[in-house]
């Protein structure tokens, strides 16, 4: 990563000193391996990394002995063997013998990891790397699980599970303290509060913190601990605290807008947030650097719940553990712990999703329904908007948008919109005229972002507040937060629809790497790409049939918020994604699209590598019958473009006769035809592929001159002959979606291959859609040193021009 030395070019020149080196490259490092692991060191604390989070948490170590040290020295206390000149040595706490004692009296740092014993046993990199840490640490203690195989008294072999606890001896080697044999696999639900659960019993004291591996720590901070533990004793209500709540410094905000999106964001949820909820007696454990009674929770089912899929935010459940059991939780902002964010827009999408598919399991739990029903009237409010009433209000704004503009489309195609506009105005009836011309006056994303902008003001004052949110703006904030919403929408409706909410890896490296086109389309298309062609479709219908007193500007007016949701929707990953539009970069972009597009699925083949198999993956979701119905009337809502739009054909005229609507399905059942024997392909052992195709270029002339024929004879347009398409279109899609849906019954009539094939060409029709304004300005050199300025920080622009030249012209020397 050549790009992280320009990065952190300040601290690289310290890192030189430091280790007694001049100028030196990466090269030089590789040439000579006595300061390579020094080298790996620096780096891996600017990542978001495990070798970060031990050096933060052993702060408080470190902090323990200096107090410790200092408080003996102040009591006039004497230690053994050292002189008044080495302790008055910075480093004189470190060597004194009983402030180490004391701190390990005190503070023991259990790093939880499963797959540990495994990586050992392959001799794993990781394996040493972690090894290395207890070398470095000689309070750091590692538990895993360690399977072995046995044999049974009745001969038959076994698998036997043990919980083991280990550190470093004064050798370097794994010391084994504890090993706790289990009745069996412990992993039987979600991965992570299973990791916890298994590693508490390793814990001692009163309290335990945990803490993730993205997040860091100051030790100035860890001087703190000392107070926030006296907490546990004061007086926070009737009880006393069972969660300490501690608000988190997110340090990743200065990587790119994205990340700095989220830093103000997270900034304000557990500022703002966290204060006003514990105040109001509903704070829940939202972030990983609370502190917990542990006596109290061990005693009460630990400090996660661990069900599979209901429990995906393990996080949430700790607190509403607590609080059903009369716990008290509270928040204290004189203490911070570091925290690393996502930071690019793949890694924010996958944990909002994961984030917003818990909520969705939250909603079906029992826990929120007892909180629910035990809660007081006001209590139960604030409760509510703060868990899955966040997300129930998000997916409504989004059903706003969609039943505002099936209802203006529906009035169009009717109408009734020009009937009532003239009699409000015979009558003299404004209000209702303002009624049906309400117009979205302030975009839906950016109600998202007013917590995050009331922060900038109480943290910032008024004008700083300004000026960062206009900054924000210009970095295309709107556009993100818009997205975002959408997001949330999808899964969070996706998973009450059909449950089924999975734990989604993120990543956290810095996200300097170009995303391929294909990677977004099959990681976008559902849940982002097809509702914003939907609404588009029902923007376009709208204008071409809808009526409106001011023209052209209302028009505009109205549907201006739409449009901007749809924009965002369709292009916010290719916005935000490094080097989106380079030209060399669009080019390998559309061959890999291709590839992935017609290259044929089967047995092991992975979504990521063939069209085929990731479209019968994005079905796994529909398992249920009551899923399956709930889909088939949400799909029924396309059939009303086909029923509006063939009654506004010239070719109709007024009439309104059923048979009309009837006729249109027998010319879409030929269309279908006619595609069948378009795509038909003869297989290589005929004899007749050439007459195959000499028989589909006739009937594709025969069909261009129907066309015009149609046009030229009958009342039929041009224009007609667009809205059919746009009117078989969402037909289209409802019969796919339902296809989908029902695929048993589809498969068993033999159509199964038609349905997929006819998926493919809406998919290739979406993807170039939304590829052809990629490739327009991808021409324009400056748009891609634009979008970096704009988009990152300087030296993440350098960053991404230095790994450019170093790339080279990679496509032209391959070839």
């Amino acid at each position: 990563m050549p790009w992280i030395f320009i990065w952190f070019a300040d601290e690289w020149a310290n890192f030189l000193e430091r280790i007694g080196r001049g100028e030196s490259s990466e090269e030089d490092f590789k040439e000579s391996s006595s300061d390579t692991l020094e080298l790996r060191f620096w780096v891996s604390y600017r990542g978001q990394t495990l070798a970060r989070t031990v050096r933060g948490m052993m702060y408080y170590r470190r902090a323990l002995m200096l107090q410790s040290y200092l408080e003996k020295r102040y009591l006039g206390g004497i230690e053994d063997g050292y002189s008044a000149a080495e302790y008055i040595d910075t480093q004189g706490y470190q060597l004194s013998p009983d402030a180490r004692a004391q701190a390990d009296l005190k503070f023991t740092y259990v790093v939880s990891c499963q797959i540990y014993g495994q990586q050992k046993q392959r001799k794993a990199p990781e394996a040493a790397d972690i090894a290395l840490l207890m070398q470095r640490n000689e309070a750091l203690r590692v538990a895993f699980i360690h399977e072995e195989d046995s044999v049974s008294s009745d001969g038959h072999a076994i698998k036997e599970y043990h919980s083991k606890l280990v550190k470093a001896d004064i050798h370097g080697k794994d010391q084994e303290i504890y090993s706790i044999k289990l009745p069996g696999n412990p992993k039987l639900g979600e991965g992570k509060p299973e990791n916890q659960n298994h590693a508490i019993i390793f814990t001692r004291g009163d309290a335990v913190q945990t803490i993730d591996m993205n997040q860091d720590n100051y030790l100035e901070e860890a001087m703190k601990m000392r107070n926030l533990l006296e907490e546990f004793r004061g007086s926070h209500g009737i009880r006393y605290p069972t969660i300490l709540g501690v608000r988190e410094h997110v340090f990743t905000g200065s990587v790119s807008s994205l990340a700095s999106f989220m830093s103000k964001q997270e900034t304000s949820f557990v500022t703002l947030g966290q204060r006003v909820l514990a105040y109001l007696k509903v704070r829940m454990h939202y972030g990983h650097p609370d502190v917990f009674d542990r006596i109290f929770h061990i005693t009460r089912g630990g400090i996660s719940k661990a069900s599979r899929v209901i429990n995906i935010s393990e996080d949430i459940y700790a607190g509403f553990n607590s609080t059903l059991r009369q716990g008290n939780i509270t928040h204290h902002e004189y203490i911070q712990v570091g925290k690393g964010r996502d930071v690019g827009l793949n890694q924010i999408a996958l944990f909002e999703g994961k984030v917003a598919g818990g909520n969705g399991e939250q909603v079906l739990s029992r826990d929120v329904y007892r909180l629910g029903q035990l809660f007081d009237f006001f209590r139960m409010l604030t409760f509510f908007y703060t868990t899955v009433g966040f997300y129930v209000c998000t997916m409504m704004t989004v059903w706003t948008v969609y039943i505002f503009l099936y209802g203006r489309v529906y009035l169009a195609l009717s109408g009734l919109d020009y009937s009532i506009s003239r009699k409000a105005r015979f009558l003299g009836n404004t209000a209702l005229d303002a009624a049906l011309n309400a117009q979205f006056l302030v975009q839906i994303g950016i109600f998202t972002a007013v917590p995050m902008i009331m922060g900038f003001i109480l943290e910032l004052g008024l004008m700083k507040a300004i000026f960062s949110f206009i900054t924000m703006q210009l970095q295309f904030c709107s556009v993100f937060f818009t997205f975002s919403l959408g997001t949330r929408t999808h899964y969070f409706g996706r998973t009450i629809l059909h449950g089924g909410a999975k734990y989604r890896a993120t990543g956290r490296g810095f996200v300097v790497r170009h995303i391929k086109f294909a990677d977004n389309y099959r990681l976008y298309s559902r849940s982002h790409f097809v509702k914003a062609l939907e609404v588009a479709l029902l923007l376009i219908v709208y204008i071409a049939y809808g009526y409106t007193k001011g023209g052209s500007s209302s028009f505009i007016l109205l549907t201006i918020s739409s449009w901007f949701m749809v924009m965002s929707w369709l292009f916010a990953p290719y916005i935000f994604n490094p080097s989106g539009f380079e030209w060399q970069k669009t080019v390998e972009d559309f061959d890999d699209w291709t590839n992935w597009l017609f290259y044929k699925g089967g047995v092991g083949v992975r979504g990521e590598n063939s069209w085929e198999s990731w479209w019968d993956e994005e079905q796994a979701h529909i398992q249920t019958f009551r899923g399956r119905i709930l889909e088939t009337i949400l799909s029924l809502r396309f059939l009303l473009f086909q029923y509006g739009i063939v009654y506004k054909l010239k070719l109709t005229g007024d009439n309104t006769s059923l048979a009309i609507y009837g006729f249109s399905w027998i010319v879409l059942l030929v269309l279908v035809l006619l595609f069948k024997l378009f795509t038909a392909t003869p297989k290589k052992s005929t004899a007749l592929p050439t007459f195959v195709r000499f028989l589909q270029g006739l009937l594709a002339l025969g069909i261009i001159a129907a066309i015009a024929c149609l046009i030229g004879f009958t009342d039929f347009t041009i224009a007609d002959l667009f809205a059919s398409a746009l009117a078989f279109l969402a037909t289209g899609w409802c019969i796919l979606c339902l296809s989908i849906t029902w695929k048993r019954l589809v498969k068993t009539l033999g159509l199964w291959d038609s349905v997929r094939e006819i998926a493919r060409m809406y998919d290739a029709g979406m993807g170039a859609i939304i590829f052809s304004p990629i490739v327009f300005f991808s021409w324009f050199p400056f748009v891609s040193t634009f979008q970096s300025r704009i988009l990152f920080n300087q030296a993440f622009s350098r960053g991404l021009e230095i790994s450019l030249i170093l790339a080279g012209n990679k496509a032209n020397q391959e070839s």
